[in-house]
């Protein structure tokens, strides 16, 4: 079984930046759990189990491009999506 380096690379990049990208607005009241990420990832596993894998490569029967870029997604969302409130200074 050989894994192909190369889409998997990619697709966690472009899940990364689009990761980074998410912001948490107060006004919306929308909260991610923990349950949110783990239905994310587990309807990411199967939309990758019908894709298939990228054509002519026999590494996995699901696309693992799709997979890295999910796993990037929720990597991206909790190193760089976070928004940082700034610290009340005392007088």
């Amino acid at each position: 079984m050989t894994f192909y380096i190369g889409p998997m690379v990619l697709g966690f990049l472009l899940g990364f930046i689009l990761g980074s990208r998410i912001k948490e607005n107060p006004e919306s009241k929308l909260k991610f759990d923990s349950t949110v990420y783990l239905i994310f990832l587990i309807i990411a596993i199967l939309v990758a189990y019908f894709l298939g894998p990228f054509p002519y490569y026999q590494d996995a029967p699901l696309a693992s491009g799709f997979v890295a870029a999910a796993v990037g997604i929720i990597m991206g969302k909790l190193i760089l999506g976070r928004d940082r409130k700034p610290e009340k200074l005392e007088d």
